[in-house]
């Protein structure tokens, strides 16, 4: 079952005896959870026939004695077990699902980690109820699921607005729900948020953004280029590494329009995992930085990864060192496309 099925189900009350919550994700594995522990009995049930307990704190023969309970007063008894990654011999827990009574809801968190789909445990629990992995979001999903969150709570938002919450904010889901919930609290229903919003709920400078400094060096703005690592290296908000892994990904994808076998739009969008609203900007960059520039420009990004990070750099200045990455990657060298010592070799993607 999908995230989306899980909640729309326990939404509409059917539930299942048993879920077992497990994968990288945390948000997905919390967000079921909490929909559980929120919605499935009222306040007054709770005191008597809700549970929560830790993984570190209990071991797989208390779960089952708090599971195999009955509830009070008729209806559910919801069994919450949270962080059950830290519990020990989950596999033998297998013996205790057929003494589970059908009253009981069961759920466990298991987060950063999944059982192995072979073994009996895992075989079990999907044949009767729910076995969920909770998958990592790749960077070019996030403003498409930025979007969906919006949608659902009545608002729509801006391209570029969106494409300036990915770049500040990252994978984090909880963390991108978070200053989204920022934004919904602060602004009318049915407001398309834009990007002067953003910058006044969110902190994110509308001019001066990873996604601004990205367009600069794809049309080869010197001047503005510059303008914008002054103000990162002055505020602090935006620390060099994470630029770097940013501006990576960045080049990454004007290779792939390089390497792109179908020049439209929306195959170009889906290639490159970004907004058909932004292929061209894409396009143009193309134009400006061949696939040598591109390696080249992806060597400068990893010597300033690195140097971000404290190598071979003494007593310099953050500032100092955005400004030099800026002149490196807008100046052609061919010089740095051989690697030594401390820069590694450059691969180019595959098709």
């Amino acid at each position: 079952m999908t995230f989306e099925q899980i909640i729309s189900d326990i939404h509409q009350k059917k539930y299942a005896p048993i879920y077992f919550l497990m994968g990288e994700e945390p948000y997905f594995i919390d967000v079921i959870s909490d929909t559980i522990e929120e919605e499935v009995l009222d306040e007054t049930e709770k005191a008597f026939n809700q549970i929560v307990v830790y993984g570190r704190d209990v071991d797989i023969d208390t779960v089952a004695t708090h599971a195999k309970s009955f509830s009070m007063m008729g209806g559910y008894m919801v069994v919450i077990v949270k962080e059950a990654q830290d519990l020990k011999n989950i596999e033998d827990f297998e013996k205790y699902l057929d003494v589970i009574p059908p009253t009981t809801i069961l759920v466990f968190d298991y987060k950063y980690k999944k059982l192995d789909k072979r073994r009996a445990l895992a075989k079990k629990i999907d044949k009767m109820g729910v076995l969920f992995e909770s998958k990592k979001l790749y960077e070019s999903n996030i403003p498409g699921w930025i979007q969906g969150y919006l949608t659902e709570k009545g608002y729509t938002i801006t391209p570029k607005a969106t494409q300036m919450l990915t770049d500040f904010l990252g994978t984090d889901l909880h963390k991108v729900r978070n200053e989204l919930d920022k934004l919904i609290i602060a602004l009318p229903k049915q407001k398309k948020i834009d990007d002067v919003d953003v910058e006044r709920n969110i902190g994110i400078s509308k001019d001066f953004n990873v996604f601004e400094l990205q367009n600069a060096l794809g049309r080869r703005d010197t001047v503005k280029a510059l303008q914008i690592v002054q103000h990162f290296g002055e505020s602090k908000d935006n620390p060099l590494f994470l630029t770097a892994i940013s501006l990576f990904g960045y080049f990454t994808k004007i290779l792939k329009v390089h390497y792109a076998t179908d020049p439209s739009q929306n195959a170009l969008a889906a290639a490159i995992g970004v907004s058909p609203f932004f292929v061209r900007d894409y396009q143009m960059a193309a134009k400006n930085y061949s696939i040598a520039d591109c390696v080249r420009c992806i060597a400068v990004l990893r010597e300033f990864d690195l140097k971000s990070k404290g190598y071979n750099v003494g007593e310099t200045p953050e500032k100092d060192l955005y400004r030099e990455m800026i002149f490196k990657l807008l100046t052609p060298n061919s010089s740095l496309l051989t690697p030594n010592s401390s820069l590694p070799c450059v691969s180019l993607p595959k098709e």
